[in-house]
């Protein structure tokens, strides 16, 4: 009953969390790759040793292709996002750039392909968003009081929202310190942390409908003061042992996947927080707003 009791406390600190997330991605804001905006990456390496990024900056910019974003990539490597390029360009710079460079990989994206994939993947959220609804809300059909089920729904989805901002806020100031861009990998991140935050969630509803029905006797704050004691542990061991194989992955796992490793941790934490301090309480928000 701790967590009910204080309610407010717990949803005042997602509060919290949730503005200062905000402000993060308005202050440092969201760097999107060239998956959304369009654009070459180009990765390279040198033999002995690299030149500095402002002797490197000077060099692409005698080749006629203006600015760019220099980012080191391990002892001996850059990345270097341009314009959109040609091959014609490309081997022009690798040229200009001496002999001891070996190209390591180049992708390049158009802005009409950028422009697409925002647009699919603001549907993505938006259909799974509706998915989850729809879904929550005939799962508890048959549970209509003292909360309706499609409230259960929404609360799901005030619990996602929360997870996705306080995610999206921290690696805002991760992309800011770590030089890194927002890709298709975020979105899969964030697509994936939506599905376990969710699954979460839906287990500690699931108890609380079956507490609700089979223990009348108790109000309904007891009931979800119960249900939480008896499901937040089996949330905290799934929740640690799927971090440390994430947190395995960022320390050994190879720099490519580094940011979707981190953002899942981020992810998996705010998750398990929200499952179990934020959407059960709301609930019982929800069912005292409909005595007023």
């Amino acid at each position: 009953m701790f967590i009910v009791n204080h309610r407010k406390i717990f949803i005042g600190i997602s509060g919290l969390l949730v503005a200062l997330a905000i402000f993060s991605m308005s202050y440092f804001g969201l760097n999107f790759g060239i998956d959304f905006v369009g654009g070459s990456l180009l990765e390279i390496k040198y033999e002995n040793e690299r030149p500095s990024p402002v002797d490197l900056q000077s060099i692409i910019e005698s080749v006629g292709i203006g600015s760019s974003l220099i980012q080191p990539v391990g002892e001996l490597g850059y990345s270097i996002k341009v314009r959109d390029i040609t091959d014609a360009e490309k081997n022009s710079l690798l040229v200009a750039l001496g002999q001891e460079v070996e190209e390591v990989g180049f992708n390049s994206v158009g802005p009409s392909v950028g422009a697409e994939l925002v647009k699919k993947s603001i549907i993505s959220f938006i259909l799974v968003a509706l998915g989850i609804i729809l879904w929550v809300a005939y799962s508890f059909r048959k549970v209509s009081k003292p909360v309706s089920s499609w409230k259960y729904g929404i609360t799901a989805i005030l619990a996602l929202v929360h997870d996705v901002t306080i995610t999206a806020g921290v690696f805002a100031v991760l992309s800011h310190f770590m030089h890194t861009d927002i890709d298709t990998l975020f979105v899969v991140a964030i697509l994936t942390v939506l599905g376990l935050s969710v699954s979460d969630t839906i287990v500690m509803f699931d108890r609380i409908r079956e507490n609700v029905r089979n223990k009348q006797s108790k109000t309904f704050e007891e009931n979800v003061g119960e249900s939480i004691i008896q499901t937040y542990p089996r949330s905290l061991l799934t929740s640690i042992t799927t971090i440390l194989v994430l947190i395995s992955l960022i320390i050994f796992g190879p720099a490519s996947t580094k940011i979707l490793a981190i953002t899942l941790t981020v992810g998996m934490v705010i998750g398990t927080y929200s499952s179990i301090f934020l959407a059960s309480p709301l609930l019982v928000i929800f069912k005292n707003l409909q005595k007023k």
